[in-house]
């Protein structure tokens, strides 16, 4: 009992790290961005690869329609709490310092992991998180509706939900989510230091 309680106890501080630097970076995102870092960082990205040919055509159309200047200055992050998984911006691919092809097979590799976690697992963990999320009185805008949205998805049985209105307008977020090893393994090498 008293380890159950360390660990519940270890991951509200890490939410509240977690949660403190992404509304720092990020100050119009929403709790619905905050779920959607998190399930990232703990399901993947296996929701978005349903076949390679429509992930390869849904890139090169985000790539044709996006410019440098509409793309956050960073070429990677972290997702969630944990890290697990990284976003990779496609600043990466529209500088030229990762081929297209590269950052999609790191992505369909990503999505491949035979060890996906369950939808119930997912949702007993948010409850443990938006526990730790509750408790810091934030101010977030639409915080009781997302969060009822939020436990709408879980309840049938889904867990994939949209970045929100005010965080797509105000940082136009085009990534794709790579598993953290292959990342470091395969992308890492060939970017820069951050901007």
């Amino acid at each position: 009992m008293m380890a159950s309680c360390s660990c519940m106890s270890m991951l509200a501080q890490d939410v509240e790290t977690f949660v403190g630097g992404l509304l720092e970076q990020y100050p119009k995102a929403r709790l619905l961005d905050i779920y959607k870092s998190c399930f990232q960082d703990y399901m993947g990205a296996e929701h978005l690869v349903n076949d390679t040919v429509s992930a390869r055509n849904y890139l090169e159309q985000e790539l044709a329609t996006t410019t440098v200047d509409d793309l956050q200055p960073w070429y990677y992050e972290p997702c969630g709490v944990e890290g697990n998984y990284v976003r990779v911006s496609l600043r990466a691919v529209k500088e030229g310092h990762i081929a297209a092809d590269a950052l999609l097979n790191a992505f369909i590799a990503s999505a491949g992991n035979a060890e996906r976690p369950t939808v119930e697992s997912w949702a007993t963990r948010w409850q443990m998180m938006v526990g730790a999320i509750d408790r810091m009185g934030l101010s977030l805008p639409y915080y009781q509706e997302d969060k009822q949205f939020i436990e709408d998805v879980l309840s049938q049985g889904k867990y994939a939900i949209s970045h929100s209105p005010d965080y797509r307008d105000a940082y136009s977020p085009h990534y794709r989510i790579v598993k953290r090893d292959i990342f470091e393994r395969d992308l890492k090498p060939l970017l820069p230091l951050q901007p």
